[in-house]
């Protein structure tokens, strides 16, 4: 496994997307696969308050054990959850937010602390302020953003010029069949200097290529019960999904490794954030770069991604 710098991190190229914890995913599975990823080098691991209401981080939390100390926590904070009154990007709510996040991962400090969408209702320099005296204190080690648009990505930064803690960090969807964040918000995000860590490498599983396969659609699959993903991914998009599966067979790869592979040829990627639900997805995943992309084969990649 191979790592990159993340402002004062250091993590793992592949990192383990949690949502599924509390979810899909029971305790025994979460460890499982928490066991998994450290066995194979991942040491960067991204929860949120709001999956399962909590859930994922408790049971990220109880996975780690004492091993909390050799790996890189992410969590994030902003929408709402069960409880009433919560949610936002106030000061208020942030200190309540951190405390409940330190509780449910059994830690008394967060690696990156995220900002989960922007709060429209609240200024960006008082939710900084607040992630700054976070860092200050020791109970944040950096802080970062989700889902900001150009605009949202300026004002932070520039908030962040006032103060000696800025984000150093953005999350954004980004794969080979969903490219909208190259046209801006992408070429921001390196101009302030922000490590890019995309989200939905496999396109919500349409990247594994097993919606393209032939074989018979199993209920549990995401796509067979979520019309908006399938809308998203693959409608009028088999063919070109087919033809970057061939292409992977070809160069002795699966198409998921193809789909992480290219990410991760992209300097500015720091990290790449992969669901999974069980634990020898998470070994798949885990080898994906184990063989880079020569410069020809990111072209021909590119080629196939961007026609249809």
């Amino acid at each position: 496994m191979r790592h990159r710098s993340l402002g004062p991190l250091r993590v793992s190229i592949i990192g383990l997307g949690c949502n599924a914890f509390g979810r899909q995913v029971d305790e025994a599975g979460a460890r499982a696969m928490v066991d998994v990823a450290i066995d194979h080098g991942i040491t960067l691991f991204d929860t949120a308050d709001s999956y399962s209401d909590g859930r994922s981080e408790e049971l990220l939390g109880s996975a780690l054990g004492d091993r909390r100390a050799e790996v890189v926590v992410a969590t994030k904070f902003r929408k709402q959850l069960a409880e009433p009154g919560s949610g936002g990007a106030s000061p208020k709510w942030i200190r309540r937010a951190i405390e409940g996040s330190l509780r449910r991962l059994g830690t008394d400090y967060v690696d990156l602390y995220q900002l989960h969408r922007p709060d429209p209702d609240v200024p960006i320099e008082e939710t900084l302020g607040a992630l700054a005296d976070l860092v200050e204190q020791g109970t944040v080690r950096a802080v970062g953003h989700c889902n900001l648009d150009p605009r949202q990505m300026e004002e932070a930064a520039a908030a962040a010029r006032e103060r000696a803690v800025g984000f150093v960090s953005t999350q954004l969807e980004w794969n080979l069949l969903e490219r909208r964040a190259e046209a801006d918000l992408i070429p921001t995000a390196v101009r302030l200097g922000l490590g890019i860590v995309p989200y939905r490498p496999l396109a919500s599983g349409v990247l594994t290529g097993k919606y393209t396969s032939g074989r018979r659609w199993d209920p549990g699959w995401r796509l067979s019960r979520d019309e908006t993903q399938r809308e998203r991914f693959l409608d009028g998009r088999e063919e070109k999904v087919r033809e970057l599966a061939l292409f992977a067979r070809q160069s002795g790869r699966s198409l998921a490794d193809l789909a992480i592979a290219w990410l991760a040829a992209r300097d500015e990627v720091r990290a790449i954030l992969v669901g999974a639900s069980r634990p020898e997805q998470v070994a798949t995943n885990s080898a994906a770069l184990e063989h880079g992309l020569t410069e020809d084969a990111m072209q021909h990649v590119e080629a196939l991604a961007t026609t249809g």
